[in-house]
């Protein structure tokens, strides 16, 4: 029988750190910040010393080492993340408010485990088969009818909680080595075959909608199917925004006002003749405010009236009536009450008389506006636009990963030729144009 060695286990050390040897792996063992620190950490003596000296100088420079990593709840990563893009990135309202609702259902479903798990323990396939039995309600109401979480929700939940962990792995809140667990879910791969259909309007069904439009809602929706403006900046446009004399819609941020474009990028939309009426009838003897008012505005006593630079100089002062610092939903509440009080048509009226009219004519499954917006663009495209003057007056962000690369750049579209395409689109549905004349003759 082989006797036992009583000889220790190699051991050096290197600088503040020591290396020994245990079972036939490489250990590390250091304090830092008063916590003792001992891992295993390879399986060779020179990777070993490797990782030692690495630690030894980040303990030198008193800088986070390569092995620590502060555990976090879930709630509390949550916070932070969202605390970052409130002040840090400064992101949109809406955009953190949606972030905040994805990452809800992760917090959700570490508190329903007997013992919460920390962030580092959270498995991303047991949350993504948790995500599929909820029920939720589509409009976040208490009283709406519950429904699954389409694939297409689970999908951005299961996104967003990958860049929640990325935020975490920045900032050594997950194990060293340890990946993101929600990059090795195939998200791009996702069958998304419960998403709702989109629905994009033909000549006919374009001009039995407007048809049955009521003499509010019909100008409404008919700009909006020869401008493909998004609902937010039709509802936020001024009279002054418009050029009749030289036919030009410009879509400008409105940020003094609480109001800015998706994208940030300002753009001017060609109105062809027959837009133009309308919206000379829409707006009638009225020379500042909001284009679009609320159905019925005439009922309103107290409306204000102004221009841009009137409401600013009123939004201010309500701002300073507030007597203290407010949050950026404070702004955004103050901002949205005063675009009401000027009588600014809001996106769930126009919404509504939407859905109205689609079951008037047959089709109640289709409930988004944005479907002008669709049938903008395919009308484009069937007249075959030039696919960077499509991006310019669609307001899309420019990508570098277009095809036209840094061309788009140094393309830079004459108003005459981006005039000449659009109109040419536009005038592939003559029988709607032909009846915005009736309409405005009525």
């Amino acid at each position: 029988m082989a006797r036992r060695s009583n000889s220790p286990s190699p051991r050096f050390r290197v600088g503040k750190v020591t290396v020994y040897e245990h079972h036939s792996a490489w250990w590390l063992y250091y304090r830092d910040a008063g916590q003792t620190v001992r891992r295993k950490i390879a399986a060779t003596q020179a990777e070993a010393e490797q990782v030692a000296a690495q630690i030894n100088s980040q303990l030198a420079n008193q800088e986070p080492t390569l092995l620590a990593f502060t555990p976090l709840s879930v709630a509390e990563l949550r916070r932070q993340f969202l605390q970052y893009h409130e002040s840090v990135l400064h992101s949109s309202i809406g955009t953190i408010r949606r972030y905040r609702a994805a990452t809800q259902h992760l917090e959700n479903f570490v508190n329903s485990q007997r013992r919460p798990a920390l962030t580092h323990e959270v498995q991303s396939e047991a949350f993504a088969a948790y995500l599929r039995t909820l029920e939720v309600a589509p409009n976040g109401h208490q009283n709406t009818a519950k429904r699954k979480l389409r694939s297409k929700g689970v999908q951005y939940i299961l996104e967003t909680c990958r860049s929640l962990y990325q935020y975490a792995m920045k900032r050594r809140h997950l194990p060293p080595y340890a990946g993101n667990p929600f990059s090795e879910l195939p998200l791009e791969r996702f069958k998304l075959d419960d998403v709702k259909p989109i629905f994009v309007f033909t000549a006919t069904t374009e001009l039995a909608f407007l048809k049955a439009a009521s003499d509010w809602a019909f100008p409404i929706h008919f700009t909006l199917a020869k401008t493909g403006l998004r609902i937010g900046e039709l509802t936020h446009l001024l009279i002054e925004d418009l050029d009749f004399e030289g036919a030009w819609l410009h879509v400008r941020n409105k940020t003094e006002l609480g109001w800015r474009i998706k994208t940030g990028q300002e753009r001017i939309v060609p109105l062809i003749p027959e837009v133009v009426s309308v919206l000379r009838k829409v707006i009638g003897t009225r020379t500042v405010g909001p284009v679009f008012l609320q159905e019925r505005i005439e009922k309103r006593k107290d409306r204000l009236i102004g221009d841009r630079r009137e409401l600013e100089r009123l939004l201010k002062s309500r701002r300073t009536q507030e007597g203290r610092a407010i949050s950026r939903v404070e702004e955004a509440r103050l901002a949205n009450s005063m675009w009401w009080d000027a009588g600014a048509v809001k996106a769930d009226a126009i919404r509504t008389s939407f859905v109205r009219v689609m079951a008037t004519i047959g089709h109640p499954e289709s409930t988004c506006p944005k479907s002008w917006r669709h049938t903008f663009a395919t009308l484009l495209q069937d007249a075959n636009v030039d696919p960077l003057i499509r991006q310019q007056v669609m307001g899309h962000q420019p990508t570098t990963s277009s095809g036209l690369g840094m061309t788009g750049k140094y393309t830079h579209t004459r108003p005459e030729t981006l005039r000449a395409q659009i109109e040419a689109a536009m005038r592939q549905c003559p029988a709607s144009l032909r009846l915005s004349a009736d309409r405005i003759l009525e």
